[in-house]
């Protein structure tokens, strides 16, 4: 007598000789370990629960994964480095992951237009790299651009250190190719630096999280190398200083960075990390800023803001590098802030607000904080030059995920409403994806929201396309 299958397992057996007919069977994990990996990003708040993870090597298979999708009401959930924040790139619901591991050349490079073609698989610093071989530069750049691919950087407008100087990705992009939720291939503006025919379709694709479809190339403009960079380290008494900060140095030396971190975040890179304090005495705060050292009157300018900052009572020590050494390792102390906090489970908080009013807002959002949040370590971080801030939370030892979850979420609309009340945004650069998507509001406008629900669904009509996340 023959046991009877379920039409469950019928049914899973169709997915899998379907999906092996358009990417390959050797091009598709089931295995709980790898969909623990592959159904996941950094934000470890939710439990990922993904069908299988495919691997496709074209375009066309893309088109072909998404067509099916469609017609099966299969969700599809991208998946790029996974380095995200907002959980944009997690996969809890039964959704099938379409990882760009393996789309991951550099197609083309075109030395006169000073661009290149790359895939959506293509890691942020392998773009990096392959600029210098060609003697130009690419200025997107972040901690985890060593993991991070030009797909989700694309698909979050990613941001980074360098903002204040050459812009963000979006700024960076100049032709897209796409997958839509319908499976139509479109590409958009391909290339050009003056295109006025109508609607730029392709800034819609920027920012959009995988909600409208899929990026699977991108043109991306190259730049001129910049000339050496020189960072000042200041040790600043007070946050409300920083602007003053920003706009001596801004007179004086063309910035190409200006950051800032608190004693409690310097504290954690320390402890982390080989690196000394760099100050015998601590400050509240410190900033790292970068400057162009196009000539020694460079330096000047820079020794002389430095001068008058310190006279006004802005900065009470600080470090100039005279060596690409000390540069580098200057950098260090706000570049392995992230690395060091993630062992304690941070909520974070990515906001901006204009410039001018950072010194306000910090404060404004330290009192509640430390209001709602008595038995919890805050560290602040952030970029200045472009309004930026990041605040982490920390997780004691004592409590678990889901509880601290909970108790950071409690404060949530208050810290929301703060930002709503400076006109700000609640995600400045790591996108809203899961984690962000109920405060939405508080940026954009019931009418916003509406517009965006609309091209979600002329765009993606089936709802197959990271669905649930951002709106």
């Amino acid at each position: 007598m023959t046991a009877s299958r379920s039409p469950q397992d019928s049914s899973r057996r169709q997915l899998a000789t379907a999906l092996a007919s358009i990417v390959g069977e050797d091009n598709i994990l089931t295995e709980s370990e790898d969909l623990q990996t592959w159904g996941q990003d950094w934000t470890r708040f939710y439990s990922p629960d993904p069908l299988g993870i495919v691997f496709p090597r074209s375009v066309e298979q893309v088109a072909q994964l998404v067509q099916y999708a469609k017609n099966n009401r299969l969700p599809l959930v991208p998946s790029g480095g996974r380095t995200g924040l907002s959980g944009g790139a997690v996969a809890m619901r039964q959704e099938l992951v379409v990882s760009f591991d393996k789309l991951n050349k550099i197609k083309s490079f075109n030395e006169t237009d000073q661009t290149v073609v790359v895939e959506a698989g293509v890691v942020t610093a392998r773009l990096q790299e392959f600029a210098r071989e060609k003697s130009l530069y690419y200025p997107v750049d972040f901690a985890s651009s060593g993991s991070s691919q030009i797909g989700g950087n694309i698909a979050t407008n990613a941001g980074g250190i360098k903002v204040l100087r050459y812009g963000l990705t979006r700024d960076q992009v100049v032709g897209l190719k796409v997958v839509i939720g319908t499976g139509d291939i479109l590409e958009l503006n391909r290339g050009l630096i003056k295109n006025a025919t109508g609607y730029d379709l392709r800034h819609l694709f920027i920012g959009s999280e995988g909600t409208l479809g899929f990026i699977m190339e991108a043109t991306i403009k190259l730049t001129v190398p910049p000339p050496p960079l020189a960072v000042a380290l200041l040790a600043v008494p007070d946050m409300a200083h920083t602007i003053n900060l920003l706009t001596t140095f801004r007179r004086r030396v063309t910035l190409s960075a200006f950051e800032f971190f608190s004693d409690a975040a310097l504290t954690h890179v320390v402890e982390q990390s080989s690196l000394s304090p760099p100050f015998a005495k601590r400050a509240d705060f410190y900033v790292l800023l970068e400057f162009e050292r196009r000539s020694e009157q460079d330096m000047t300018g820079a020794e002389s803001a430095f001068e008058s900052c310190a006279e006004s009572g802005w900065v009470t020590d600080g470090l100039l590098s005279h060596t690409e050494q000390q540069r580098r390792d200057f950098w260090q102390y706000r570049e392995r802030i992230s690395e060091s906090i993630a062992p304690f489970t941070p909520y974070k908080h990515d906001v901006s607000v204009v410039p001018s009013a950072i010194p306000d807002f910090l404060a404004s959002v330290d009192a509640l904080v430390a209001k709602e949040y008595p038995d919890f370590q805050k560290i602040w971080f952030g970029h200045i030059g472009d309004g930026n801030l990041h605040l982490n939370i920390l997780k004691p030892d004592t409590w678990s995920v889901a509880d601290f979850r909970q108790e950071c979420e409690r404060v949530n609309d208050k810290m929301l409403k703060l930002v709503q009340s400076y006109k700000g945004s609640i995600s400045a650069e790591h996108g809203i994806g899961l984690l962000k998507k109920s405060g939405l509001h508080y940026t954009r406008t019931a009418s916003e929201i509406a517009l965006m629900k609309s091209l979600k669904q002329v765009f993606d009509p089936e709802g197959v396309m990271n669905p649930g996340k951002l709106v």
